[in-house]
């Protein structure tokens, strides 16, 4: 799940991580009034306003902007607040934008230049450890960092039975060379970030940029935070954070009934069993000239109800123009699926999008008969392969 940036601010707030004072709004009238009492709070004379969706680059794309007065608070308030925003990590239409986050400005003039670094933290599937990755290179893109630059990418493995050590939060402040108070406050920031991420069951927190700033206060100016679905369970808290309008209405109303679907660019439709084979299917379609248009897993337990939702879940999306079912039968019988499978057409009527279906496994030769008795035109397949090439040429006709 992903969350906004005001709301894993909170989060951040909550394990004694520094982050400016910040007001959501969702009216130009309420934002003016949040940059009225952050001033009251900080004496802050400028504010940023930022726009508030699920995606990076916001800046780039005008949703990021900084206010000198209360008059250009309601004007940059209004221009973001309705607008598509469209950024390098957002679709061609872009995502609406229905609040902002109004926060104190940071960038001041004191004893020291402020600087910008690059912290996140996340698993390493590689060796099954958290690490921080961190870099002097703050505010820009991490990606470009690494290509261009790739000595100023650190990073620091945690063992997960002892935690973050001293030393590690030690060397981290050294390699972003900082001294003094700067250090001191690195140190604990690194802390409760790590606390943050463990504590919320985080898959994956960044911070672009930690700033410093020029009295050698270290905070978040900003926060991108994905949580693990699977732990949502233990933060009934955070699960009350969740922005359904951020979300593809497929996705939502596919995790209502138990399907793991993620809706993809292609034009092929996928109903696949467990997460490996689903992989392994998208991948021989693409290797095929086909694209996959989803990721679908009707999971080891499904039964006729479950692969109708499915069907009519795959069909809601106008790009799909083949419909691949691959099921192996281990622990779900075929025959449930090929009554899912038969349900569906009559239940929805007309279906004229092609459906290729390769069943293997327990009841295969039974729901093959099912199939067949039903007078449904469907491509029968048997290997895999074979399925992949059928897809090739249904598109081709």
């Amino acid at each position: 799940m992903n969350l906004h940036e005001f709301q894993a601010k909170q989060i951040l707030r909550s394990y004694g991580v520094p982050v400016p004072v910040g007001i959501v709004a969702e009216t130009p009238e309420l934002a003016v009034k949040a940059a009225e009492e952050i001033q009251l709070i900080t004496n802050s004379e400028r504010w940023a306003v930022k726009a508030q969706i699920h995606a990076g680059g916001r800046g780039k794309g005008g949703g990021v902007k900084i206010a000198k007065s209360l008059h250009d608070v309601w004007e940059m308030s209004s221009q973001i607040i309705g607008m598509m925003l469209i950024t390098p990590q957002t679709s061609a239409e872009g995502k609406l934008v229905s609040k902002v986050l109004v926060e104190q400005n940071i960038f001041y003039p004191g004893e020291t230049e402020p600087q910008e670094f690059y912290m996140s933290v996340l698993l390493n599937r590689a060796t099954g450890r958290v690490m921080i990755i961190y870099s002097t290179e703050g505010g820009m893109d991490i990606e470009e960092v690494a290509e261009k630059t790739p000595h100023l990418i650190f990073n620091e493995e945690i063992d997960p039975k002892v935690g973050l050590q001293d030393f590690q939060s030690r060397k981290i402040a050294y390699n972003l060379k900082l001294e003094g108070v700067a250090h001191k406050n690195m140190l604990k920031f690194v802390k409760g970030l790590y606390n943050a991420y463990m504590g919320s069951d985080a898959s994956m927190l960044e911070i672009n940029p930690v700033f410093k700033t020029s009295d050698n206060l270290v905070m978040a100016a900003d926060c991108k935070m994905r949580l693990d679905d699977n732990a949502l369970y233990r933060h009934p808290d955070i699960l009350a954070m969740r922005d359904l309008s951020e979300e593809d209405p497929a996705e939502i109303e596919a995790g209502e009934h138990q399907l793991n679907y993620v809706k993809l660019s292609g034009n092929v439709g996928c109903m696949v069993n467990g997460a490996g084979l689903a992989m392994a299917t998208m991948d021989i379609i693409k290797l095929s000239g086909g694209e996959p248009a989803n990721f679908l897993d009707v999971g080891g337990t499904a039964n006729a109800e479950r692969v109708e939702k499915a069907f009519r879940i795959i069909m809601k999306d106008e790009n799909v123009k083949v419909i691949l079912v691959n099921i192996f039968g281990g622990i779900v019988r075929c025959d449930r699926v090929a009554q899912g499978i038969v349900d569906a057409y009559r239940n929805i009527g007309d279906i004229d999008i092609p459906i290729i279906v390769r069943l293997q496994g327990t009841n295969a030769e039974e729901a093959k008969l099912l199939i067949e008795q039903s007078g449904l035109k469907v491509y029968s397949a048997v290997l895999l392969q074979e399925a992949a090439e059928l897809v090739t040429q249904v598109l081709n006709n």
